[in-house]
């Protein structure tokens, strides 16, 4: 089970496992964080990765080869670099990252950079856009100079409206060269939604405020092939540790199937949820589903007949303590 059985050979009967249907953010995960202490420590946040993430690395060689280009950077170091050896002039005006997954990918990039040339090769005044603060911890470990703004957005549009508002305080110097916007690159993945760079550019806006976005595919994601048979053999340990309550927390519409299906609440003829079947195979342990947010909820009630039992005011570790919290109190 690839050590996700360490989250639970230490249960008994008074634990609450709550399943993260998540990989573990790096370097800390703000969700561990904050359930571990939920109720004085009472709930086990165990981690069961539902996705694999593959690097595309060619995209990664791209980008490492434009960083070492000073494609970061605008300083005089940078220039003189250029001008000795016809580099090319700075590319960016910031970096916009909205995943775990895209923070990974460019920390395998920095990672292959010349130490001593960090500073150098990143403008201090260039700043890395973020979606919360899981994503916010993730690129503080990067060590850049830059500031990093965006860890209170909590969503895309969220952070596309302080991404507009923040552009307005900064530098010309920071936001163009010669003249011309400099695009944000976004860092995503094959699969993404377009609010940002669709608010970034809308035709709404005054066209000094139009921000032009370079989306580059970083990694690419799939269901783990192992995710149903890992949740399954901790559905079975957690049972016979008599675990008398139980919380699944679900990240995205990936996996739920597989997810029910472990539980065994799916109808085999229909392949939908199946009311009869949660009562028959639940027993003395209760199980309850939080999802992150509505696109998870609306999955789960339009495809596979289920209404999970609380979704997440916010999607955040505060969202869905207060989620479970609420539920208990009802």
């Amino acid at each position: 089970m690839n050590g996700l059985t360490d989250g639970v050979k230490h249960l008994n009967i008074d634990h609450i496992p709550v399943y993260l249907l998540k990989t573990r953010s790096s370097p800390d995960d703000g969700y561990e964080e904050y359930l571990a202490k939920l109720e004085d420590g009472k709930h086990k946040p165990i981690f069961v990765p539902v996705l694999e993430h593959m690097f595309r690395d060619d995209a990664l060689r791209t980008l490492r080869r434009a960083a070492e280009r000073f494609a970061f950077a605008g300083g005089s170091e940078a220039d003189a670099r250029r001008k000795a050896t016809n580099n090319p002039a700075k590319k960016y005006g910031g970096v916009i990252f909205t995943s775990q997954r895209a923070v990974d990918a460019f920390a395998t990039v920095v990672a292959k950079l010349d130490p001593s040339k960090i500073n150098a090769l990143f403008d201090k005044d260039m700043p890395l856009y973020v979606v919360g603060p899981a994503t916010a911890r993730g690129v503080n470990a990067l060590d850049l100079p830059c500031p990093i703004v965006g860890e209170e957005s909590g969503n895309g549009a969220a952070l596309a409206q302080a991404i507009l508002e923040h552009r307005k305080t900064l530098s010309p110097e920071v936001t163009h060269l010669e003249g011309r916007p400099l695009p944000l690159l976004f860092l995503v993945g094959e699969q993404r939604r377009d609010i940002i760079p669709k608010t970034l550019q809308s035709e709404d806006l005054p066209m000094a405020e139009r921000t032009p976005v370079f989306e580059v595919i970083v990694y690419e994601t799939g269901e783990m092939a192992t995710f149903e048979e890992d949740f399954s053999d901790l559905l079975r340990e957690a049972k016979a540790a008599h675990v008398k309550e139980q919380w699944v927390v679900v990240f995205s519409p990936q996996g739920c199937e597989a997810m029910l299906n472990a539980l065994g609440w799916l109808e085999e003829r229909t392949g939908k949820f199946s009311e009869g079947n949660r009562e028959a195979v639940s027993g003395p342990m209760k199980t309850n589903i939080v999802t992150i947010g509505p696109t998870t909820r609306d999955f789960l009630v339009q495809e596979l007949g289920f209404e999970p039992d609380v979704c997440a005011q916010t999607p955040s570790p505060e969202g869905v303590g207060e989620s479970i919290l609420s539920l208990k109190a009802r």
